[in-house]
């Protein structure tokens, strides 16, 4: 990982001040004040791509790389795109200048989404050797009209740009991912028949959000982690820190005591400042206990992501020494 960089709007809204609280019935804003987010950040005014957009220009800036030296273009998709048909891929493809990046889109898991697309990356670094720099990049706003996704967490706005290469002072070691097609549509939003200020993202079945996924993600994560951890010849005393997306109070807890850990502080720092921001979480997490010293040179790290779709994965990454960049 040669950079990353994260574009987040200056206004931000205190959770009780959310207008759709005054619509929730008592149990789901008790729910909703709960989760330990004390305020997001919001922008009507800038879309998926244009916050994607903020996020690459800064880390293509900070390390002096032109976009159009860019080997490849990977977008996370948005949840919900502006518009069907089109490709908001080649659109910010052409915002940026990246004309000679292979460009493409992944996604259709959630948060984990970010999984694939480092994959990808890293496949294409690998299949051809001359090939520049791979930008990975996600914009998150939330599908519906609402920042309130009961009873998981609040969505802010956020764009998140990550840079992959073959040297960098971020290592990516190994990845392992798996979904469960079982809870395809929990999450949903019905959009076909109704303007989009009536979206609402609706769980199907929340005892089965609440107990039979969480028991389920227990088993997952254990299983992934031990897994991860015996494939690179490591115990668990070798992994300094861990963190995981923003969901909420009682969703980092659940983590703790299913994988025996402790994640590192900056995500109940984070959950508080921006709440959710989609796919951006984990790597939002890692780079500010970075730059707080909670991580240092040397250091490994998990990532643990998990989206109700269902999916899961942890990522093992190192931080390795401050390289020159050309």
């Amino acid at each position: 990982m040669r950079g990353a960089a994260w574009h987040v709007p200056e206004a931000a809204t205190p959770v009780p001040e959310l207008p759709e609280l005054a619509s929730l019935n008592e149990d789901e804003r008790r729910a909703c004040l709960a989760l330990g987010v004390d305020r997001v950040h919001a922008d009507d005014a800038l879309d998926a791509t244009a916050l994607a957009e903020g996020a690459a220009r800064q880390v293509l800036g900070q390390a002096g790389l032109p976009a159009g030296d860019l080997g490849g273009l990977i977008v996370v998709e948005s949840r919900a795109p502006e518009t069907l048909l089109s490709s908001e891929a080649t659109r910010l493809q052409r915002r940026l200048g990246a004309d000679a990046a292979i460009t493409f889109t992944v996604g259709g898991l959630g948060c984990v989404s970010v999984t694939p697309a480092l994959l990808a990356a890293r496949g294409l670094l690998c299949a051809d050797a001359g090939l520049g720099d791979v930008l990975v990049v996600h914009g998150s706003k939330p599908a519906g009209a609402g920042r309130y996704r009961h009873p998981v967490t609040v969505n802010g706005d956020g764009g998140q740009a990550l840079l992959v290469s073959r040297r960098g002072p971020v290592r990516l070691l190994d990845i392992v991912q798996e979904t469960n097609g079982d809870h395809w549509d929990l999450f949903h939003v019905a959009y076909r028949d109704r303007p989009a200020d009536q979206w609402r993202e609706e769980c199907r079945d929340l005892p089965t959000y609440s107990f039979r996924l969480a028991m389920e993600t227990r088993g997952r994560l254990s299983a992934l982690l031990s897994s991860l951890l015996e494939r690179n010849g490591l115990q668990p005393g070798d992994v300094r820190g861990y963190v995981s997306q923003n969901l909420s109070a009682a969703g980092f807890r659940f983590t703790e005591e299913s994988l025996g850990i402790e994640l590192l502080p900056v995500c109940r720092d984070n959950l508080r400042r921006f709440g959710h921001l989609g796919p951006n979480d984990v790597f939002l997490n890692l780079y500010t206990a970075k730059e707080r010293g909670q991580l240092v040179e040397g250091d490994r790290a998990v990532l643990i992501n998990v989206s109700p779709v269902a999916a899961w994965s942890v990522l093992l990454v190192e931080l390795g020494p401050q390289e020159k960049m050309s």
